[in-house]
């Protein structure tokens, strides 16, 4: 768990330089930076998309994810959860309290280094993924924060919820994460970083947060597998 610790701290610490040095930006900075910071996402989302080890079983965990995440509403719990901080907040309307939120965690949460990085920490204790992700969050933070203010800030508590369950619950999955279920994993959370990209340019408003289930769906394909090889 110290790798997750270290990694909410870079993030709080990142997410607070970048609200303080929110003040004063004009809004046209404030604008291309993050339109800057979108396609950066976005290069990350295809090159981590471009991973995978079968391209059909990222297809139908991204369908299969998808219906689950509907169905639950993740999305819409991740925005209420960030309205309510907006509320407490702050007491304007066009703040991006909520917004801040909502993206940061979903960035800080999907992708290859928060699941291989969050395994490593909880079955060897090995940190160095999660110290590396941490250095590379904490900039990020300052510069989401910058734009999106302090809402950024409290992604803390999701990646720490996010990162830590999975260290917990490592011994658990170590049999089954073999490397192609975690090329599959990386390649759906890339085409999910992707649509995060494609929010944030407003080119397109896609319910990441409802296809979150999809990055879990390759693990229960290798169940599946595994229950098929042993009849």
């Amino acid at each position: 768990m110290l790798g997750t610790v270290v990694n909410s701290i870079a993030i709080i610490v990142g997410g607070t330089i970048g609200t303080l040095l929110k003040v004063g930006i004009p809004e046209r900075f404030k604008n291309i930076v993050m339109q800057g910071v979108a396609l950066s996402v976005m290069i990350i989302g295809i090159s981590s998309g471009l991973q995978f080890n079968n391209l059909m079983v990222v297809i139908v965990s991204l369908v299969i994810g998808g219906v689950i995440g509907e169905a639950l509403d993740i999305e819409g719990y991740l925005n209420k959860l960030g309205d309510v901080l907006q509320k407490k907040l702050s007491k304007d309307n066009s703040s991006t309290i909520s917004k801040g939120f909502v993206t940061a965690s979903l960035v800080y949460c999907i992708g290859a280094m928060a699941i291989v990085g969050s395994l490593k920490d909880g079955l060897s204790g090995d940190h160095s993924i999660l110290f590396a992700k941490s250095v590379l969050d904490g900039i990020s933070s300052i510069i989401f924060a910058s734009t999106f203010g302090i809402g950024v800030v409290f992604s803390a508590i999701s990646v720490f919820l996010y990162q830590g369950s999975i260290s917990l619950g490592a011994s658990f999955l170590q049999g089954l994460l073999t490397k192609p279920v975690i090329d599959d994993m990386t390649a759906v959370g890339g085409v999910l970083i992707f649509a995060i990209s494609l929010n944030m340019l407003e080119i397109k408003n896609i319910k990441v947060g409802n296809l979150l289930p999809a990055i879990f769906i390759p693990i229960f394909y290798q169940i599946l597998l595994n229950m098929i090889k042993g009849f």
